[in-house]
């Protein structure tokens, strides 16, 4: 899927390396044949490929990857969308993005792309897993689907019997137990370059995005992959990044992206209504500046 995947643990019955990396490579070899869109021969591909009115029965875990996806747009109001494939090319970025100097589209080019974006057209039944292709719908699940890796491969881990590990794919993490020594997990959170804090991670996830990765230039505009599928544009603000902490690192990921489109005062509004616990970090003329949420942990401890 475009990334890479770690594991720590804490490894008491001396088990076999290769059979720990089995198990994390059987679960994301899961989740990149139903949901890579670097696959060609994905199920995920094959949907986008595929003609009008054809009706798709999803594996189970692309159907809860995709309910938790269309769940969340319902209640953003589109800022996240899980049919922002045209949009994701047309930028620069994701799979099929085609050469890395590219210009930002004509506004021909993003209407016509625009009109085949759109959460509400996608006929999805759960109870049945049971999904429709409207007309050129490209689906693009990489704002949650690395979080739902996260949660597979850690399930794989208990069931060989782990119980202290912390686990990542593309930088959002899940941690179990505690590390060797008894202390916590700690994971760092950036803003830019700048380490801001390191915080305690226990049987929690953990999700971030920001504008520090994937940035594309062309003649002295920049803009980040987070795109805001409610208008087709990058989203511009002064948000550095946003992270936010749940139980479920596929619902960490996707809020993350719903908090990133939705901006620093919107978003926060959002974290508040919908208890989620969420730091953002907006660009300031004296430095990165935090707004938590009120479900945000209290935490003096700094970066070193």
């Amino acid at each position: 899927m475009g990334t890479t995947w770690s594991l720590r643990f804490d490894n008491p019955r001396m088990m076999a390396l290769d059979e720990v990396r089995a198990s994390v490579q059987g679960a994301l070899d899961r989740v990149v044949a139903q949901m890579s869109t670097w696959e060609a021969d994905s199920a995920i591909s094959r949907f986008n490929r595929s003609e009008t009115g054809s009706r798709h029965v999803l594996d189970p875990e692309f159907a809860e990857v995709l309910a938790c996806a269309l769940d969340w747009a319902a209640a953003s109001e589109g800022a996240i969308d899980p049919s922002i494939g045209p949009l994701v090319a047309l930028w620069g970025f994701g799979a099929h993005a085609g050469a890395s100097a590219i210009a930002p589209p004509s506004p021909a080019t993003l209407e016509h792309a625009r009109g085949q974006v759109g959460w509400q057209r996608l006929r999805f039944d759960l109870a049945t897993r049971s999904l429709v292709q409207p007309g050129r719908a490209s689906l693009d699940l990489s704002g949650i689907a690395k979080g739902f890796a996260v949660d597979l491969g850690a399930a794989g881990l208990r069931a060989l019997g782990l119980s202290d590990f912390l686990f990542e794919v593309g930088g959002e993490l899940r941690a179990a137990g505690r590390r060797p020594d008894g202390q916590p997990w700690r994971v760092s959170i950036e803003a830019s370059t700048v380490p801001l804090l390191r915080m305690p991670l226990e049987d929690m996830a953990i999700a971030t995005s920001g504008d520090r990765w994937h940035v594309r230039e062309h003649q002295g505009r920049r803009w980040s992959h987070t795109l805001d599928p409610r208008t087709g544009e990058p989203s511009i603000h002064a948000l550095a990044s946003v992270t936010v902490l749940h139980q479920a690192c596929m619902q960490a990921d996707a809020l993350a992206t719903v908090l990133t489109v939705l901006g620093p005062h919107e978003g926060l509004a959002f974290a508040r209504r919908h208890s989620i616990s969420a730091l953002f970090v907006c660009r300031g003329a004296a430095g990165p500046q935090r707004l938590a949420s009120d479900r945000w942990p209290v935490l003096s401890d700094s970066a070193p």
